[in-house]
Protein backbone atom coordinates (compact mmCIF):
# COMPACT_ATOMS: atom_id res chain seq x y z
CA UNK A 1 0.00 0.00 0.00
CA UNK A 2 1.38 3.42 -1.32
CA UNK A 3 2.76 5.89 1.58
CA UNK A 4 0.47 8.75 1.70
CA UNK A 5 1.87 11.80 1.26
CA UNK A 6 2.58 13.97 4.17
CA UNK A 7 0.53 17.47 4.27
CA UNK A 8 2.64 20.63 3.99
CA UNK A 9 3.53 22.29 7.27
CA UNK A 10 1.36 25.68 7.42
CA UNK A 11 3.62 28.64 8.75
CA UNK A 12 3.60 30.16 12.27
CA UNK A 13 2.18 33.29 12.36
CA UNK A 14 2.44 35.49 15.57
CA UNK A 15 0.51 38.82 16.19
CA UNK A 16 0.71 41.74 18.40
CA UNK A 17 -2.03 42.11 20.58
CA UNK A 18 -4.29 45.04 20.24
CA UNK A 19 -4.64 47.78 22.23
CA UNK A 20 -8.29 48.22 23.55
CA UNK A 21 -8.54 51.62 22.81
CA UNK A 22 -8.34 50.67 19.02
CA UNK A 23 -11.23 48.79 19.38
CA UNK A 24 -14.82 49.83 17.82
CA UNK A 25 -17.70 51.11 20.14
CA UNK A 26 -19.05 47.37 21.47
CA UNK A 27 -21.76 49.22 23.64
CA UNK A 28 -22.83 52.74 23.34
CA UNK A 29 -24.65 53.93 26.41
CA UNK A 30 -28.40 54.57 25.76
CA UNK A 31 -29.94 58.22 26.08
CA UNK A 32 -32.06 59.46 28.30
CA UNK A 33 -35.04 59.38 26.66
CA UNK A 34 -34.22 55.36 25.18
CA UNK A 35 -33.36 54.33 28.65
CA UNK A 36 -37.26 56.00 29.84
CA UNK A 37 -39.04 54.19 26.49
CA UNK A 38 -37.06 50.81 27.73
CA UNK A 39 -39.64 50.86 30.69
CA UNK A 40 -42.38 48.79 30.36
CA UNK A 41 -44.85 50.84 32.62
CA UNK A 42 -43.72 54.03 30.96
CA UNK A 43 -44.91 52.99 27.46
CA UNK A 44 -48.38 51.46 29.05
CA UNK A 45 -48.95 55.04 30.42
CA UNK A 46 -48.33 56.46 26.77
CA UNK A 47 -50.77 54.18 25.00
CA UNK A 48 -53.37 55.51 27.78
CA UNK A 49 -52.20 58.77 27.79
CA UNK A 50 -52.91 58.88 24.02
CA UNK A 51 -56.25 56.75 24.21
CA UNK A 52 -57.61 59.66 26.35
CA UNK A 53 -56.41 62.08 24.08
CA UNK A 54 -58.25 60.72 21.52
CA UNK A 55 -61.39 60.62 23.70
CA UNK A 56 -60.67 64.08 24.42
CA UNK A 57 -60.41 65.21 21.20
CA UNK A 58 -63.70 63.36 19.97
CA UNK A 59 -66.01 64.00 22.76
CA UNK A 60 -65.12 67.89 22.30
CA UNK A 61 -65.91 67.38 18.47
CA UNK A 62 -68.97 65.85 19.44
CA UNK A 63 -70.17 68.17 21.51
CA UNK A 64 -72.72 65.85 23.30
CA UNK A 65 -72.26 65.05 26.94
CA UNK A 66 -75.35 62.54 27.33
CA UNK A 67 -73.76 60.59 24.52
CA UNK A 68 -69.79 60.69 25.67
CA UNK A 69 -68.21 63.39 28.38
CA UNK A 70 -65.28 64.33 27.45
CA UNK A 71 -62.22 62.60 29.38
CA UNK A 72 -61.38 65.78 31.87
CA UNK A 73 -65.41 66.06 33.02
CA UNK A 74 -65.02 61.97 33.59
CA UNK A 75 -61.49 62.57 35.55
CA UNK A 76 -63.81 65.61 37.30
CA UNK A 77 -66.77 63.47 38.26
CA UNK A 78 -64.63 60.99 39.01
CA UNK A 79 -62.37 62.95 41.74
CA UNK A 80 -65.54 64.62 43.53
CA UNK A 81 -67.08 61.10 44.15
CA UNK A 82 -63.70 59.71 45.46
CA UNK A 83 -63.63 62.73 47.79
CA UNK A 84 -66.92 62.38 48.62
CA UNK A 85 -66.39 58.56 49.65
CA UNK A 86 -69.21 57.32 47.18
CA UNK A 87 -66.92 55.23 44.97
CA UNK A 88 -64.92 54.25 47.59
CA UNK A 89 -68.36 52.58 49.53
CA UNK A 90 -69.40 51.14 45.96
CA UNK A 91 -65.92 49.48 45.37
CA UNK A 92 -66.02 48.17 48.92
CA UNK A 93 -69.11 46.54 48.41
CA UNK A 94 -67.84 44.99 45.31
CA UNK A 95 -64.71 43.88 46.07
CA UNK A 96 -66.06 42.29 49.36
CA UNK A 97 -68.86 40.52 47.01
CA UNK A 98 -66.66 39.28 44.44
CA UNK A 99 -63.63 37.82 47.25
CA UNK A 100 -66.31 35.87 48.76
CA UNK A 101 -67.58 34.32 45.66
CA UNK A 102 -63.62 33.89 44.60
CA UNK A 103 -62.68 32.08 47.45
CA UNK A 104 -65.55 29.57 47.70
CA UNK A 105 -65.03 29.02 43.67
CA UNK A 106 -61.25 28.63 44.16
CA UNK A 107 -62.04 25.77 46.99
CA UNK A 108 -64.69 24.03 45.11
CA UNK A 109 -62.32 23.84 41.69
CA UNK A 110 -58.93 22.55 43.86
CA UNK A 111 -61.33 19.91 45.44
CA UNK A 112 -62.56 19.12 41.67
CA UNK A 113 -59.55 18.73 40.37
CA UNK A 114 -57.55 16.85 43.32
CA UNK A 115 -60.35 14.06 42.70
CA UNK A 116 -60.18 13.99 39.51
CA UNK A 117 -56.25 13.54 39.37
CA UNK A 118 -56.77 11.03 42.37
CA UNK A 119 -59.26 9.08 40.73
CA UNK A 120 -61.43 8.01 37.52
CA UNK A 121 -64.87 8.70 38.87
CA UNK A 122 -63.41 12.37 39.81
CA UNK A 123 -61.96 12.42 36.59
CA UNK A 124 -65.77 11.34 34.76
CA UNK A 125 -67.22 13.67 36.92
CA UNK A 126 -65.10 17.16 36.28
CA UNK A 127 -65.19 16.52 32.57
CA UNK A 128 -68.79 16.09 32.67
CA UNK A 129 -69.44 18.80 34.73
CA UNK A 130 -67.19 21.56 32.48
CA UNK A 131 -69.09 20.14 29.49
CA UNK A 132 -72.13 21.11 30.89
CA UNK A 133 -71.93 24.12 33.02
CA UNK A 134 -68.50 25.66 31.71
CA UNK A 135 -70.01 26.98 28.54
CA UNK A 136 -73.61 28.64 30.10
CA UNK A 137 -72.78 32.25 31.22
CA UNK A 138 -73.17 32.86 34.82
CA UNK A 139 -75.51 35.75 34.43
CA UNK A 140 -78.06 33.60 32.89
CA UNK A 141 -78.20 31.18 36.44
CA UNK A 142 -79.07 35.16 37.73
CA UNK A 143 -82.87 34.39 37.88
CA UNK A 144 -82.90 31.16 39.77
CA UNK A 145 -80.27 32.40 42.16
CA UNK A 146 -83.08 34.88 42.74
CA UNK A 147 -85.12 32.82 43.23
CA UNK A 148 -83.64 30.31 45.27
CA UNK A 149 -81.74 32.62 47.34
CA UNK A 150 -83.81 35.87 47.34
CA UNK A 151 -82.25 39.10 45.94
CA UNK A 152 -79.06 40.31 48.14
CA UNK A 153 -75.65 39.06 48.31
CA UNK A 154 -75.97 35.07 48.97
CA UNK A 155 -77.34 35.23 44.73
CA UNK A 156 -74.49 37.13 43.38
CA UNK A 157 -71.78 35.24 45.46
CA UNK A 158 -73.96 31.94 43.81
CA UNK A 159 -73.15 33.17 40.51
CA UNK A 160 -69.78 34.50 41.11
CA UNK A 161 -68.62 30.40 42.27
CA UNK A 162 -70.00 29.30 39.04
CA UNK A 163 -68.00 31.90 36.65
CA UNK A 164 -64.93 31.01 38.45
CA UNK A 165 -65.00 27.53 39.55
CA UNK A 166 -64.96 25.92 36.12
CA UNK A 167 -62.47 28.28 34.16
CA UNK A 168 -59.90 27.43 37.40
CA UNK A 169 -60.29 23.63 37.59
CA UNK A 170 -60.31 23.21 34.08
CA UNK A 171 -56.54 24.98 33.86
CA UNK A 172 -55.83 23.42 37.57
CA UNK A 173 -56.50 19.68 35.92
CA UNK A 174 -54.92 20.47 32.47
CA UNK A 175 -51.46 21.60 34.12
CA UNK A 176 -51.82 18.37 36.70
CA UNK A 177 -51.97 16.21 33.38
CA UNK A 178 -48.75 17.89 32.22
CA UNK A 179 -46.74 17.24 35.19
CA UNK A 180 -43.76 14.46 33.93
CA UNK A 181 -43.87 11.07 34.72
CA UNK A 182 -40.04 11.88 36.32
CA UNK A 183 -41.76 14.50 39.02
CA UNK A 184 -44.57 11.96 39.86
CA UNK A 185 -42.05 8.84 40.51
CA UNK A 186 -40.35 11.16 43.00
CA UNK A 187 -43.40 12.10 45.22
CA UNK A 188 -44.43 8.49 45.11
CA UNK A 189 -40.85 7.35 46.10
CA UNK A 190 -41.15 9.60 48.82
CA UNK A 191 -44.66 8.23 49.93
CA UNK A 192 -46.55 10.97 49.39
CA UNK A 193 -50.34 9.85 48.18
CA UNK A 194 -53.27 11.91 48.54
CA UNK A 195 -53.84 15.88 49.15
CA UNK A 196 -50.15 15.37 50.39
CA UNK A 197 -48.95 14.24 47.28
CA UNK A 198 -50.80 16.88 45.13
CA UNK A 199 -49.75 19.83 47.35
CA UNK A 200 -46.03 19.28 47.00
CA UNK A 201 -45.64 17.48 43.87
CA UNK A 202 -48.82 18.68 41.41
CA UNK A 203 -49.70 22.38 42.58
CA UNK A 204 -45.64 23.47 41.80
CA UNK A 205 -45.05 21.87 38.36
CA UNK A 206 -48.21 23.05 37.49
CA UNK A 207 -48.40 26.52 39.25
CA UNK A 208 -48.08 28.25 35.71
CA UNK A 209 -51.51 26.94 34.26
CA UNK A 210 -52.85 27.47 37.99
CA UNK A 211 -52.16 30.65 37.43
CA UNK A 212 -53.37 31.50 34.09
CA UNK A 213 -56.43 29.78 35.45
CA UNK A 214 -56.64 32.25 38.49
CA UNK A 215 -56.36 35.32 36.15
CA UNK A 216 -58.97 33.81 34.06
CA UNK A 217 -61.37 32.87 37.10
CA UNK A 218 -60.99 37.11 38.09
CA UNK A 219 -61.75 37.99 35.11
CA UNK A 220 -65.04 36.12 34.67
CA UNK A 221 -65.76 37.12 38.46
CA UNK A 222 -65.01 40.84 37.85
CA UNK A 223 -67.40 40.96 35.03
CA UNK A 224 -69.94 38.80 36.34
CA UNK A 225 -70.22 41.19 39.24
CA UNK A 226 -70.54 44.39 37.13
CA UNK A 227 -72.93 42.80 34.81
CA UNK A 228 -75.48 41.34 38.19
CA UNK A 229 -75.48 44.42 39.82
CA UNK A 230 -76.45 46.88 36.55
CA UNK A 231 -79.10 44.23 35.57
CA UNK A 232 -80.38 43.51 39.23
CA UNK A 233 -78.71 45.50 41.74
CA UNK A 234 -79.32 44.77 45.26
CA UNK A 235 -80.94 45.69 48.22
CA UNK A 236 -81.76 49.38 49.09
CA UNK A 237 -78.41 51.55 48.88
CA UNK A 238 -75.73 48.45 49.50
CA UNK A 239 -74.77 48.08 46.34
CA UNK A 240 -71.49 48.08 44.35
CA UNK A 241 -69.94 49.69 41.49
CA UNK A 242 -72.66 48.15 39.10
CA UNK A 243 -75.48 49.61 41.21
CA UNK A 244 -73.89 52.79 41.07
CA UNK A 245 -73.26 52.98 37.04
CA UNK A 246 -77.18 52.03 37.21
CA UNK A 247 -78.69 54.69 39.29
CA UNK A 248 -76.68 57.59 37.44
CA UNK A 249 -78.12 56.18 34.32
CA UNK A 250 -80.97 56.89 35.46
CA UNK A 251 -80.51 60.40 36.23
CA UNK A 252 -78.70 61.00 33.29
CA UNK A 253 -75.32 61.78 35.13
CA UNK A 254 -73.48 60.41 32.34
CA UNK A 255 -69.82 61.69 33.24
CA UNK A 256 -70.76 59.55 36.54
CA UNK A 257 -71.62 56.91 34.90
CA UNK A 258 -67.82 56.85 32.75
CA UNK A 259 -66.76 57.57 36.34
CA UNK A 260 -68.03 53.93 37.48
CA UNK A 261 -66.57 52.22 34.70
CA UNK A 262 -63.39 54.15 34.68
CA UNK A 263 -63.21 52.80 38.38
CA UNK A 264 -64.06 49.34 37.17
CA UNK A 265 -61.01 49.55 34.61
CA UNK A 266 -58.89 50.74 37.31
CA UNK A 267 -59.25 48.32 39.76
CA UNK A 268 -58.38 45.68 37.06
CA UNK A 269 -55.60 47.12 36.50
CA UNK A 270 -54.38 47.39 39.37
CA UNK A 271 -54.88 43.71 40.38
CA UNK A 272 -53.16 42.22 37.12
CA UNK A 273 -50.31 44.79 37.31
CA UNK A 274 -49.65 44.29 41.03
CA UNK A 275 -51.52 40.86 42.45
CA UNK A 276 -51.05 38.78 39.48
CA UNK A 277 -47.66 40.03 38.36
CA UNK A 278 -46.45 40.09 41.92
CA UNK A 279 -47.26 36.43 42.62
CA UNK A 280 -45.90 35.78 38.62
CA UNK A 281 -42.71 37.22 39.74
CA UNK A 282 -42.27 35.45 43.15
CA UNK A 283 -43.49 32.35 41.64
CA UNK A 284 -42.86 30.90 38.04
CA UNK A 285 -40.09 33.29 37.32
CA UNK A 286 -38.16 32.99 40.30
CA UNK A 287 -38.44 29.14 39.48
CA UNK A 288 -37.26 29.32 36.09
CA UNK A 289 -40.53 28.22 34.61
CA UNK A 290 -41.12 31.43 33.07
CA UNK A 291 -39.19 33.66 31.19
Amino acid sequence: MPDRPIPPRRPEFVREQVAERDFGVVAQPLAGWERLVGHSAVRKLLLLALLAGIWQAYASWLGNPLVLPTFTETLKSFFQRMASGELLGKAAVSISVLLKGYAIGLAGALLLSILATTTRIGQDLLETLTAMLNPLPAIALLPLALMWLGLGEPSIVFVLVHSVMWPVALNTHSGFQAVSNTLRMVGRNYGLAGPRYVLQILVPAAFPSILAGLKVGWAFAWRTLIAAELVFGTTSQSGGLGWFIYENKNVLDIPAVFAGLFTVILIGLVVEGLVFRSLEKATVQKWGMQA
